[in-house]
């Protein structure tokens, strides 16, 4: 099978997250990174390229030259990964989608809620995926947790525990760190901080198990390091349109959690734990029954479960390998194989609307607010 023409732009030399985009894009020899525009530095951004083995004129100084020099190539690109600060995403995203290229953005989609409902419109127009980096969605024993619920193993879904928090950022000696202090920034990070970094990750994957979806939802926000403008520290509380009651902490001062992200979703006939850092283990208790780890890799799985898993039982599959899965579904979908499981535009819009209604109902005393996008009321 030929492999799919990949381009990125940010993710350059030092990035958090573009050796993970890089790792799992090219971990099944789906795709080829073909061009790139890896750094706001043009020059270092070119070199970089270069290094990684991408041709000298497709090693782009700014994503706008990308653009430029991709929309008129009759090779142009399948796939573009735009990993760069969130104040950048939409423009990007928007304007690779209307020169009809798929793109892959970093979460949040957007800034704002009217830019995510304009994504998911100029998607449409265009006929291209936009899809969302939920890439903890893409673990095997999530995918077999979502499978299991879809198939009536849990009955009902009541109650949904969810959280993402960690130490990181809770020194306040390094609160001027520029790795860290853009995370808190307006102007770089939007509305919220820590609940738009983390903390949709958590609410997306909430919806993705359920099944449901949030409608309402009330929120307490605190910035427990006095110099931050945005929030490192949330509660949100949360009703789903089929019932579910939700609730979700996330924090980046809680000193001692490590990366801290883990999802319990208790139903009329059994309840599931998944954590991050143990992802291979589902725990299942079914009502009246004895708990049980359900092991990734293990016979009887659900086929996404499956699928989804490259090596053998007891052999760890980390992060990067959750990145590639969603690539492996990237790839399918764009030859045109529709994987319900791959996290679209919709998805954007539906979070950037929740991170809005949090930031309005914690400035509100916690008052109850409809959380979902005008689009989808």
């Amino acid at each position: 099978m030929k492999k799919l023409k990949w381009g990125m732009i940010g993710g350059g030399e030092g990035s958090q997250i573009g050796p993970a985009h890089r790792l799992g894009a090219l971990a099944d020899g789906l795709f080829d990174l073909t061009a790139g525009a890896l750094d706001h530095r043009p020059k270092q951004g070119r070199e970089y390229a270069q290094r990684l083995g991408v041709a000298a004129d497709r090693a782009y100084g700014s994503w706008q030259e990308m653009l430029a020099g991709e929309k008129i190539r009759d090779d142009k690109i399948d796939l573009v990964t735009v990993a760069t600060p969130n104040s950048t995403h939409f423009e990007i995203t928007k304007a690779f989608l209307e020169a009809g290229i798929n793109v892959l953005c970093e979460k949040p989609m957007t800034m704002t809620v009217e830019e995510g409902e304009d994504i998911v419109r100029v998607a449409e127009k265009s006929g291209k995926i936009c899809a969302v980096n939920y890439c903890y969605s893409a673990y095997p024993m999530v995918r077999q947790a979502r499978a299991m619920v879809r198939a009536g193993e849990l009955g009902k879904i009541r109650l949904v525990i969810t959280n993402f928090s960690h130490g990181h950022h809770g020194d306040a000696t390094d609160a001027d760190n520029p790795r860290v202090r853009w995370r808190y920034d307006p102007e770089m990070a939007g509305v919220s901080g820590q609940f738009a970094d983390c903390g949709i990750h958590a609410l997306h994957m909430a919806s993705f198990i359920s099944n449901d979806e949030v409608e309402i939802l009330s929120a307490d926000f605190a910035s427990t390091i006095p110099s931050r403008e945005l929030e490192d520290d949330a509660m949100v509380n949360f009703r789903m349109t089929g019932g579910t009651v939700g609730r979700l902490w996330t924090s980046s001062v809680a000193i001692g959690r490590q990366h801290g992200f883990d999802i319990q979703i208790f139903g009329e006939t059994g309840g599931l734990r998944w954590t991050s850092e143990q992802p291979n283990q589902l725990i299942y208790t079914p009502v009246r029954g004895r708990t049980q780890i359900i092991e990734k890799g293990e016979a009887g799985l659900h086929e996404d479960a499956q699928r989804l898993s490259r090596v053998s039982i007891a052999h760890p599959e980390g992060f990067p390998l959750a990145v590639a899965n969603i690539y492996c579904d990237l790839a399918d979908a764009i030859r045109g194989e529709t994987r319900e499981g791959l996290p679209l535009a919709a998805d954007g819009v539906r979070s950037m609307a929740a991170v809005h209604t949090a930031v309005a109902s914690a400035n509100d005393s916690g008052a109850w607010l409809d959380a979902r996008p005008s689009i989808f009321r």
